[in-house]
């Protein structure tokens, strides 16, 4: 009986098939991308917002005021009496009177100054200038309930988490296809009742719900693709996050062209009912349909592989074997147990962990820096698309190492000096940033591959799954840690930045070089993996190449 690989090969290993269903998942890192970025953009904070004084409507009616003749008689006087109060997080705590007269309402109160009266915090009675261009706007997720906005990024990479966990377990076990339409299914209705959620909590709900089923087509699309190709092109492991950056790089023109919040939120949402016609032209992975004993049916699509391909299986094949020796209920001590292993495991956690919470904070922080947010976020997304060409040229020429440790040193570098360069020179500054964000890019791209290298068939899924969490709790503190430390120091989370990548930078270092070396089939084959500068051991023939995120 052959194997599976050997039937790959014969029936075209990178074929047109296999083109054209790369090709038609690949477009799920776009939407992904937009729903990972979004909240740089459904979360603006208005440029003019303030705080109404309670009675408000009533005073209007009877002195007939406009909202900006409301503003200007109950707004400035508390600004002019204290500069350092802008009436948008206060109010002036007193009791308005117009009996007397409709423009001053402050009579009673003689030739005191607004600076000697008493101030009360603004509690829900905001008023905003556009109100439903963001979910700040929408939701008051200003002043003292500005944390909010933190946490609806938070729970979006909360529902990434759960993701990654429970569509990953189901895509083993009921298919990557049925899995990858379902999670696009509940992408599309939870984007639908997110635009037109009623209050902050339903919004946060079904965010957290968009977020796990958006977790679910990226990890499913990612393993179908990996699946039906051969072993020598892991490489469209790398080619895939080209479409990622390409939603980065659309995603500010959407936001441009739509003013509200709601629009921009169904622009990102409702693609994903599109990718349901997958149904009819992407086949389920031959290779899960061979671990669960569905030989037959994984034949008949590798026989129509092949005639996609031009190529020719034999009719003699009736069977198909696959190394696929999976441990049974792998734990994490399965990957601590050995030395090499146990090193591998807490420093892949840390660069997956190191990786996303510098991307996403330095993504986040594009929308706090002011500046055109439209364009810098374009550009920003723009020199991403090197990351992938870079990696491709250097990986398999100089190794994945090397490159993986330089990537964070320059990021590191890069958010050290951009912390430090004056204001006065903005084109620098930006330069300098933008240089530290494609490099984050590559170290955030590089993980994905070195990933599955180092890990044995036997616990490659469980493995490259549990580190890879690590990348989804990042992205739950990013916003905390953005937000509430620029509160403090716009440049402060740079610097933090700056320590993690170079750490990074360092650790990834004690890695093996795994540049021409077959995947690992055995927790053995890991342990005997050339360490440090050493060089590459002896090649092992290679049986298995499932491995995914």
């Amino acid at each position: 009986m052959p194997s599976f690989d050997e039937v790959l090969k014969e029936a075209g290993e990178f074929g047109r098939f296999q083109k054209r269903v790369f090709f038609l998942l690949s477009q799920t890192g776009i939407t992904f991308s937009s729903l990972f970025a979004s909240v740089v953009f459904l979360g603006q904070t208005p440029d003019n917002f303030w705080c109404r004084i309670p009675g408000a409507a009533e005073l209007s009616e009877r002195c007939g005021w406009t909202l900006e003749d409301e503003r200007n008689f109950t707004v400035l006087p508390l600004h002019l009496g204290n500069e350092s109060v802008s009436g948008e997080c206060e109010r002036l705590d007193v009791t308005w009177d117009t009996s007397v007269s409709c423009t001053s309402p402050l009579t009673r109160y003689g030739n005191h100054s607004t600076g000697n009266l008493p101030l009360a915090p603004c509690h829900n009675n905001w008023v905003y200038e556009q109100p439903h261009s963001s979910i700040v706007s929408e939701y008051d997720l200003v002043c003292a309930n500005a944390w909010m906005l933190d946490l609806s990024q938070a729970i979006l990479n909360l529902g990434f988490l759960a993701g990654a966990f429970i569509l990953g377990y189901a895509a083993d076990r009921y298919g990557r296809i049925l899995i990858y339409l379902l999670s696009c299914l509940g992408v599309g209705i939870c984007g639908i009742i997110v635009a037109f959620a009623p209050n902050f909590t339903v919004f946060l709900i079904f965010r957290f719900l968009q977020g796990m089923f958006g977790k679910g087509t990226w990890m499913t699309c990612y393993v179908l693709v990996t699946e039906i190709v051969g072993s020598d092109q892991r490489i469209v492991g790398i080619v895939i996050q080209i479409f990622f950056t390409l939603g980065i790089i659309i995603l500010p023109g959407i936001a441009y062209l739509i003013p509200t919040w709601q629009g921009i939120q169904l622009a990102i949402s409702l693609p994903n009912f599109l990718f349901l016609l997958y149904y009819w032209v992407v086949p389920e992975s031959p290779r899960w349909l061979l671990t669960r004993k569905k030989g037959e049916k994984a034949l008949k699509i590798m026989r129509n592989i092949a005639k996609h391909n031009g190529k020719f299986l034999s009719p003699h094949y009736s069977e198909i074997t696959i190394s696929n020796e999976e441990v049974s209920n792998p734990s994490f001590l399965d990957l601590v147990r050995t030395p090499q292993m146990r090193r591998n495991t807490l420093i892949l956690m840390y660069a997956w962990f190191t990786s996303a919470l510098i991307y996403q904070g330095l993504v986040m922080r594009l929308g706090i820096i002011g500046g055109n947010l439209y364009l810098d976020f374009f550009i920003s997304g723009a020199v991403e698309l090197p990351a992938a060409f870079l990696i491709i040229v250097t990986i398999d020429r100089i190794g994945r190492r090397l490159p993986f440790a330089t990537s964070n040193f320059v990021a590191s570098i890069a958010c050290l000096i951009t912390a430090f360069l004056p204001e006065g020179i903005p084109w620098l500054k930006t330069t300098v940033a933008t240089l530290g964000r494609l490099s984050i890019t590559i170290a955030f791209e590089v993980v994905y591959l070195v990933n599955s290298e180092l890990y044995p068939t036997t616990l490659r899924n469980f493995g490259v799954s549990l580190c890879s969490s690590l990348c989804d709790l990042g992205g739950i503190i990013a916003p905390f840690l953005l937000f509430r430390l620029a509160a403090i120091w716009l440049e402060l989370p740079l610097i933090i930045f700056s320590i993690l990548a170079a750490v990074c930078g360092l650790l990834v270092l004690l890695l093996p070089e795994t540049k021409g070396i077959s995947l690992p089939e055995t927790v053995e084959d890991v342990e005997q993996l050339p360490s440090h500068f050493g060089k590459c051991g002896k090649k092992r023939k290679h049986r298995d190449t499932n491995s995914y995120i």
